[in-house]
């Protein structure tokens, strides 16, 4: 019989709460739906893969050449993920005439998509368009430059278009982007009609002229121009905030997912041509968005789901010097760009247990206590989050009273094959029995050195609001 040896002793705040998650607060987009579909076309590209298809579909996109526009200094590609800047355009040009007079044209909507190495999930970040930022000095087409200003995050694009925005984005998040989707209000009615229409959920009805929006209330599809009213309409649902706008709209972009990765969509290729064929009518891109570098990513995200898909706003406060602006909360969007960046890891096997040594319990029949020693706060929340989405029963997350230098895996009485499913998906860290400890449960108690998940590179953390595409369209937001 092994006997018990009391480790080092650890003295836990059990009465403290764990560091709550910042809100996400403040002013969001007028219409971010539409750039949903360019989402949408990176993820059922996949069931495509006949070479004269793709050359056809090729031809149809309009690209520019923006690389000697984005600066020499740009952030590092750290990792083998690809980040998407989607944009969504406000112009009136052309078929958009009918939705008004504007002059210029601006970008309404600002998403970074994030896909993981290998394709195993993605996350679309929205950058609040009334963002008080920094922004770089940006040349324009005609090779005339706008110098450097502080101003709203949205005038990016109206400066210097979509390499201005890029270059923005960059600079603020340090986060190397690949390439550029730009949307605009037809593209985006061709691409719902070619899905079919996309599945809403309204609570009550909804008489809208101004925005052409007729709804009844509940589960229905709307297409075309129903489409786009409700992706624009600001006051008739919800409270009228942008917050509540921009949770609508996000559930818009996940229905578009959820409907473009079906089953049935994607089994059908006379329905999946005719769903890239408008969405490739209906983008701008920039010119490395090649037809290799389609292909290549196709084969990547062949087997996504949309449950792997999900939606969060870049975390925001109050701008000082203006009620109706926000900039960016940096102690809470950090961690949201570090993880991004730093997202470098495919997934692991887990290794199977070697002769004669403890066989571990599926993670479901761990329960697990997560205690943060390292005197970084909100470390624990964090590991134990990503131990929630791997299975593990995580009842409890405390804080130490002291900082410790290494981390432990701690288990009592009876918890010994526990602790071994503990040490896999937290290696580097052996399990050892806990006097101290209840019988039955494994404690990680995560010191200085940190405690790093197999096969994952820093996750990117749940955030307040995120939105999944696999929800049910009718759950309140």
């Amino acid at each position: 019989m092994q006997r018990a040896v009391a480790p080092p002793p650890v003295y836990y705040a059990d009465s403290a709460p764990p560091p709550p998650e910042p809100p996400v607060r403040g002013r969001l987009w007028r219409m971010l739906g539409w750039v949903s579909i360019g989402l949408s076309v990176v993820l059922v590209a996949g069931s495509l893969t006949a070479y004269g298809f793709w050359r056809r579909l090729d031809g149809q996109i309009d690209r520019e050449d923006v690389g000697g526009r984005l600066g020499e200094h740009r952030p590092p590609k750290l990792n083998n993920s690809l980040n998407i800047l989607m944009m969504g355009s406000d112009s009136r040009a052309g078929e958009n005439a009918r939705y008004g007079t504007e002059a210029g044209q601006r970008s309404d909507t600002t998403i970074l998509l994030h896909i993981s190495p290998g394709g195993q999930s993605a996350i679309g970040i929205s950058f609040p368009r009334d963002s008080m930022v920094q922004m770089p000095p940006c040349k324009r087409k005609n090779g005339t430059t706008v110098p450097a200003q502080f101003g709203m995050i949205n005038a990016a694009f109206s400066n210097g278009g979509p390499a201005c925005t890029w270059r923005t984005i960059e600079s603020l998040t340090k986060i190397h982007i690949d390439h550029y989707v730009e949307v605009d209000f037809a593209g985006f009615k061709r691409v719902v009609d070619a899905l079919g229409g996309v599945e809403i959920c309204v609570p009550r009805r909804i008489d809208d002229p101004k925005a052409e929006l007729h709804l009844r209330a509940g589960r229905q599809t709307v297409r075309g121009d129903q489409a786009l009213g409700y992706v624009r309409t600001r006051y008739v649902l919800g409270d009228g905030s942008d917050l509540d706008r921009i949770k609508r709209q996000q559930a818009f972009m996940a229905s578009v997912v959820k409907k473009a990765t079906d089953k049935g969509m994607l089994t059908d290729p006379g329905r999946t041509y005719d769903f890239l064929s408008a969405a490739t009518k209906s983008i701008k891109a920039d010119s490395g968005l090649t037809l290799s570098v389609m292909q290549k990513l196709a084969g990547s995200l062949g087997g996504m789901s949309a449950g792997k898909v999900r939606f969060v706003t870049v975390p925001v406060e109050a701008f000082p010097q203006d009620k109706n602006r926000v900039q960016f909360a940096q102690a809470a969007a950090e961690p949201l760009f570090r993880a991004v960046r730093e997202d470098n890891k495919l997934p692991q096997p887990e290794p199977a247990a070697a002769p004669n040594k403890v066989q571990p319990v599926p993670p479901a029949q761990v329960r697990l206590g997560v205690y943060n020693a390292s005197g970084t706060g909100g470390l624990a929340q964090r590991t134990a989050d990503q131990l929630t989405e791997r299975g593990f029963q995580v009842v409890k997350v405390g804080t130490a009273r002291k900082p410790v230098p290494h981390t432990q895996i701690l288990y009592g009485a009876g918890a010994e094959r526990q602790a071994a499913r503990v040490s896999i998906a937290v290696p580097g860290h052996q399990s050892r029995p806990w006097a101290s400890a209840k019988p039955g449960y494994v404690y990680l108690v995560i010191g200085r050195d940190g405690a790093t998940l197999r096969g994952l590179g820093p996750m990117v953390p749940k955030m307040a609001g995120e939105i999944r595409a696999d929800r049910n369209i009718c759950a309140p937001t």
